[in-house]
C-alpha cells in the first residue's frame, strides 16, 4: 500500500507504523523487527457475488475442506505466537462463514489487530454493531463503480445499494469503515463520482487498487487501463488528497498493488514541494517497495500458505501439517526465497530501474501473467524510461 495522504500531507495513520518502520526495509520474513507478516486469511471461498476480478475465483457454492473452527483457533494461536500484527479476514465473503465472529473475537483476544475485507452486502445494523463491539479495527467494503456499473462488475443486481448501506450502517455504529475500488477499463471514468461519494457519505478512508491479473482477474489483462490513463488517475487521486487535506477532513487515501505510485508521487512533489518530497522519499526507502513473501502472506480456506493472495499458484505449505512459523521462516521454496532476494532475479527494465530500492520490482504476478515469467517486468509500471533512468 502507498499512503498518498502520508506522502503528500504528512498525516500519520496506524498502518504507517508497519509500512515505514526503521526496520521495515531490511526484513526478510516480517513487517518489522520482532513481528511476523500481515496475514490475509481467506477464511472461506464461498461468496454471494461473482466479481470479474476475483483472485480466489469464488462463487455461491460450498467448497470442500475449509479449515474447521478448531483448526482455525489453533492457527490463530500460532499467528499470535509468531507476532503477526494484523489478520485481514477475507474470502470469498467472510461473513458467510458461520463461525466468523468466533474467529475474529478469538484473534482479538490473542492481541492481533483484526481488519475485514467484505463486499458489504450482508452488513446489517446488527452486524455493524457486532463488528464494533468485537473491536474490529477496520472494515473495507468494495465498490467498483456507481450503481449498475458496480453491479455488472460484481455480478449481482443491487450490490451497489447493499454495499452502500453496509458503509452507512458501519458509520452509524461508529465502526471504522472505508471504501475499496479496483481501477479498470470499465470504471476508471467514474473516479470523480467515487470522490463525490466519499464526500457525501463521510467515508474516512479509501483504497484505490490497481488490477492484478490473478484468478478470474487473469482474464482481464486487456481490460486494464493504459499507462497514460493510469497517470491521469493518479493525478486525480493526488489532487483529491490535497483537496481533502485543505478542507481539514483528513481522509486517508491509499493506492494498492502498484509501487510505481510511490515514485510517481515523489516526482510530483519534487516539482511542487521539494521539502515534502524529501520526507516522502525517506518514507519510501524505509518501506522498501513490494513486500509479497516478506511482510505479507496469504492463508487460504484450506490452510494453504502462499506468498500473497494473488500467488495461489505457488504453495509454500499447509498449516494443518506444519506450523505457519516453520513454513514462513524456513521454507526452501524457490519463489519465496526468490521474493526475499528478488533484485538479482528481476529482468528487463525492472532490473535496471534506479528506483528499485523503493519499488522492489513491483508486482510479480502481473509480470508472470503477461510475460509467462515470474521475474519479468511488471507491465503495469507506467513510469517512462527517462523517469526510471534507462534512457
Amino acid at each position: 500500500m502507498i499512503n498518498i495522504s502520508r506522502l503528500m500531507c504528512g498525516i500519520q495513520y496506524y498502518g504507517d507504523t508497519l509500512r515505514y518502520s526503521n526496520t521495515s526495509a531490511n526484513q526478510k520474513n516480517g513487517t518489522s523487527k520482532g513481528f511476523g507478516p500481515v496475514v490475509v486469511w481467506n477464511i472461506t471461498r464461498t461468496c454471494n457475488l461473482k466479481c470479474k476480478h476475483c483472485y480466489s475465483d469464488s462463487d455461491n457454492i460450498r467448497y470442500e475442506n475449509e479449515l474447521t473452527t478448531k483448526q482455525a483457533f489453533s492457527l490463530i494461536e500460532e499467528l499470535a505466537n509468531f507476532n503477526v500484527p494484523v489478520i485481514l479476514f477475507s474470502g470469498g465473503e467472510p461473513l458467510l462463514r458461520p463461525d466468523f465472529f468466533e474467529l475474529i473475537n478469538y484473534a482479538i483476544k490473542m492481541n492481533i489487530r483484526v481488519t475485514v475485507s467484505t463486499n458489504g452486502t450482508l452488513i446489517t445494523p446488527e452486524i455493524a454493531s457486532d463488528l464494533q463491539k468485537a473491536g474490529v479495527s477496520y472494515v473495507g467494503i468494495s465498490i467498483d463503480g456507481i450503481g449498475e456499473n458496480n453491479d455488472r462488475f460484481r455480478g449481482k443486481k443491487g450490490a451497489f445499494d447493499a454495499a452502500l448501506k453496509g458503509i452507512q450502517y458501519c458509520r452509524e455504529k461508529q465502526q471504522k469503515v472505508g471504501l475499496r475500488f479496483t481501477i479498470n477499463k470499465h470504471n476508471y471514468k467514474e473516479i470523480e463520482d467515487i470522490f463525490k461519494l466519499i464526500e457525501e457519505e463521510h467515508i474516512p478512508r479509501a483504497c484505490f487498487y490497481h488490477l492484478v491479473y490473478s484468478g478470474r482477474g487473469s482474464k482481464m489483462i486487456d481490460e486494464d487501463i493504459s499507462h497514460e490513463e493510469t497517470r491521469n488517475i493518479l493525478d486525480k487521486i493526488i489532487d483529491y488528497t490535497k483537496f481533502s487535506y485543505s478542507k481539514g477532513t483528513y481522509k486517508e487515501i491509499l493506492t494498492v498493488d502498484n509501487h510505481a505510485d510511490g515514485v510517481y508521487t515523489y516526482l510530483k512533489l519534487l516539482n511542487n514541494d521539494p521539502d515534502q518530497a524529501e520526507k516522502a522519499l525517506a518514507l519510501l526507502k524505509l518501506n522498501g517497495g513490494n513486500r509479497s513473501g516478506i511482510a505479507i502472506s496469504q492463508i487460504d480456506w484450506q490452510g494453504n500458505v502462499h506468498p500473497d493472495q494473488f500467488t495461489q499458484n505457488y504453495l509454500l505449505g499447509n498449516v494443518t501439517r506444519e506450523s505457519f512459523s516453520d513454513i514462513w521462516s524456513n521454507s526452501k521454496h524457490p519463489v519465496l526465497n526468490g521474493l526475499r532476494n528478488r533484485k538479482i532475479l528481476l529482468k528487463g527494465r525492472c532490473s535496471h530501474c534506479k528506483w528499485l530500492n523503493i519499488c522492489n520490482g513491483n508486482f510479480r504476478t502481473r509480470g508472470e501473467a503477461y510475460h509467462g515469467d515470474f521475474w519479468a517486468p511488471d507491465p503495469a509500471c507506467y513510469l517512462t524510461d527517462q523517469e526510471i533512468g534507462i534512457n
